[in-house]
């Protein structure tokens, strides 16, 4: 099978995956130069982002993976994104470019047969402490309702937790996540409305819906799950980091009010907030059901030799 045949293969599967047909999967996401130059620069930033995931990194990896070829025209799409990149004047300092010249680079290695080493990208793992800390963070966290308000929780502490809610999971790599920071002695009584003691500091997550723009044919449920993925990682670094939090929600009352106390503009979808501090209390852990209880169905694999 030649190489066009094999991206005509993939085209047509994906546009029945996503139930369009493969004209329309082409015009969504193959952009001209000219068309990208027209688009805001949240989108444009977006739609490099998740070009470089599907269309280049993804693929090499398999490749080099695989010791597979590589098809010399891999790399086209990116390039064009970055002959825009350059026209439009964006720094070169920016993630995306530098991500983006860095899978290049091992794209165009694997184009040329050339083994590529990633050696040095490989995640640290845990010592058996380690380990054990990490379960100490997972079984440990509370949810806190009281807080010691005499304690100022500094702006550097708050953004080491922000830090870790942007390297949560996020699909095809939109990074659509946003936050507001509230302090409740800046901004007294905004937050009436929880059942819970308004903490000193409201991390609000929200979401740039323009990053979406970028990938128009993803589920609605796949955009929840990223703002849930990042709200995680915040609630478990507010413990690691010595902390107390509590994930709450807006009623619709509430965000109405938020919204329009800060005239937040529609491409931010207001989600979700946690509410942080130094604690006050320690609340008795809420013991969760057993794995065996939770699993409602395991497959059963086989057994190595």
């Amino acid at each position: 099978m030649s190489d066009e045949t094999k991206k005509d293969s993939v085209s047509e599967d994906l546009a029945r995956l996503f139930g369009v047909t493969p004209e329309e999967l082409i015009r969504l996401f193959d952009l001209s130069e000219e068309q990208l130059m027209e688009l805001d620069e949240v989108e444009f930033r977006a739609r490099t982002r998740e070009r470089c995931h599907h269309t280049m990194e993804i693929p090499t990896y398999e490749s080099a993976y695989f010791n597979t070829p590589l098809p010399a025209d891999q790399t086209a799409t990116i390039e064009k994104m970055l002959r825009v990149w350059d026209k439009r004047g964006f720094s070169h300092d920016l993630v995306e470019y530098r991500f983006a010249t860095t899978i290049l680079g091992f794209a165009k290695k694997r184009i040329a047969g050339e083994p590529v080493d990633l050696s040095a990208y490989e995640p640290k793992r845990l010592t058996p402490d380690e380990q054990a800390a990490f379960d100490c963070v997972l079984y440990e966290r509370r949810s806190i309702r009281q807080w010691n308000l005499k304690r100022h929780v500094d702006d550097a502490l708050i953004d080491k937790v922000l830090k870790a809610g942007l390297w949560g999971p996020h699909g095809c790599n939109l990074q659509s996540v946003r936050y507001m920071v509230i302090r409740e002695d800046a901004e007294p009584g905004l937050f009436e409305g929880s059942d819970v003691p308004g903490g000193p500091i409201h991390i609000v997550v929200m979401q740039d819906k323009r990053c979406y723009q970028a990938n128009p044919l993803m589920p609605e449920f796949n955009i929840l799950l990223d703002c849930g993925a990042a709200t995680q990682n915040i609630v478990l670094a507010v413990h690691a980091y010595g902390l107390g939090g509590c994930w709450l929600t807006f009623s619709d009352v509430m965000r109405e009010r938020f919204v329009r106390h800060f005239s937040i503009p529609d491409h931010f979808n207001v989600v979700t907030y946690v509410d942080i501090g130094w604690p006050d209390q320690s609340p008795c852990p809420i013991w969760r059901c057993e794995v065996e209880e939770a699993v409602v169905y395991r497959s059963s694999g086989r057994p190595q030799k």
